[in-house]
């Protein structure tokens, strides 16, 4: 009954299933991603992005204020402070010892022997007080604070208003358009020869394109940079086009030469019956039909090229005048890659502008990777 026309198969159920399901999987940590960039580095220890409406309790250690900051009050010697900033919670409860740092509520007074006193507020202010002078170091105030949810932009200024961020936005733009047009260029010419043009060798050129697509890009880093060295180019813009370009071309024309297979021949035959040169039908005919398939390269080329950071140390290097927004991004996270909340507001800031293009272009997407699937 599943063959008759008219009704749904139950694939196609197990299709649409299996589409949202990889949806949410995608759409998930992307939502986290962006919920942690408006979330400072405290709460993003504490808690998940999921706790991120919530209020969020942990446990902190702070020590109390050094003996010269100490007042006399009458009989007593007092140190007072506070063990939370203002505004970023309450304290729950509190101790004297890391085997029980939660024995007393806040606003108890803690008796820690020899006429010394603890007492710590809700708010988080401490008061310590002692029948003598306080000497050496101060004890340590085991407590749980309570951090009701909060977001800030404080992330996104601090990315925005790096040092270089600026130049390295528009050393960017001059690595990635150039970048993404040159190997455009030269494969459209490429892929048509391939796919209209008959000559000797032309299906082992076919062969070398497609086993060209598995070679890792590392291993053509090292010889690439040393023969710009001899050219006289390494370290220098054009240095770093021609390698995107190299890297690209064979996806680029291997996905042109798919599409243009599949064009009517019809209407090409009919151009070199009137006429017409093979620059001609290429101009005027393959290039217009082939626009989707331009399209889909051009997003893949200027993502990759975009994101990129290896490339770019390798063949820019680590100048200040030539980062790039991915190297600026990288220093912002320190040594150690520790600046989660800058991490995750990093993301958001250099995805801004591959955003645009790809919802500029994404209609063209699936027509162009589709070519030649079917015949």
């Amino acid at each position: 009954m599943d063959n008759i026309a008219g009704t749904k198969s139950s694939l196609v159920w197990t299709v649409n299933l299996a589409v949202i399901a990889l949806v949410v999987l995608w759409t998930i940590p992307t939502f986290g991603l962006l919920v942690s960039s408006f979330r400072d580095r405290d709460q993003i220890s504490a808690s998940g992005w999921w706790n991120a409406a919530v209020s969020s309790e942990a446990n902190e250690i702070a020590r109390a204020g050094d003996a010269d900051t100490q007042l006399q009050e009458g009989d007593l010697w007092v140190i007072a402070g506070t063990v939370l900033p203002e505004g970023k919670g309450e304290v729950s409860r509190f101790g004297t010892s890391s085997r029980d740092p939660t024995a007393y509520a806040a606003g108890e007074t803690a008796d820690l022997g020899e006429g010394v006193s603890l007492t710590v507020a809700t708010d988080g202010s401490y008061r310590l007080t002692s029948t003598t002078a306080f000497e050496g170091r101060s004890p340590r105030i085991f407590f749980t604070a309570t951090t009701p949810p909060r977001l800030t932009t404080e992330n996104y200024a601090r990315v925005l208003g790096a040092e270089g961020l600026g130049r390295a936005f528009l050393n960017t733009m001059t690595v990635t358009i150039p970048a993404t047009v040159i190997p455009i260029l030269i494969a459209a010419f490429a892929a048509y020869a391939l796919a209209w043009m008959e000559f000797p060798g032309r299906a082992l050129l076919i062969a070398g394109i497609v086993g060209l697509l598995v070679v890792p890009l590392q291993l053509a880093l090292i010889p690439l940079l040393k023969l710009h060295n001899q050219l006289g180019i390494g370290k220098e813009y054009i240095g770093i086009w021609l390698a995107h370009s190299g890297f690209g071309l064979p996806l680029a024309v291997y996905l042109l030469r798919n599409y243009m297979v599949g064009l009517p021949r019809e209407i090409i035959e009919s151009a070199r019956v009137d006429g017409a040169t093979d620059f001609q039908i290429f101009l005027k005919i393959i290039l217009p039909l082939s626009f989707p398939a331009l399209a889909s390269f051009a997003i893949f080329q200027f993502l990759w090229v975009w994101n990129d950071l290896l490339v770019a140390t390798v063949f820019l290097g680590n100048n200040q005048d030539q980062l790039v927004m991915t190297g600026v991004l990288r220093e912002l996270l320190g040594s150690r890659g520790g600046e989660w909340e800058i991490l995750a507001t990093s993301a958001f800031v250099s995805i801004f502008v591959p955003l645009v293009v790809f919802f500029a272009m994404q209609k063209y997407l699936v027509r162009g990777l589709l070519a030649g699937s079917v015949k």
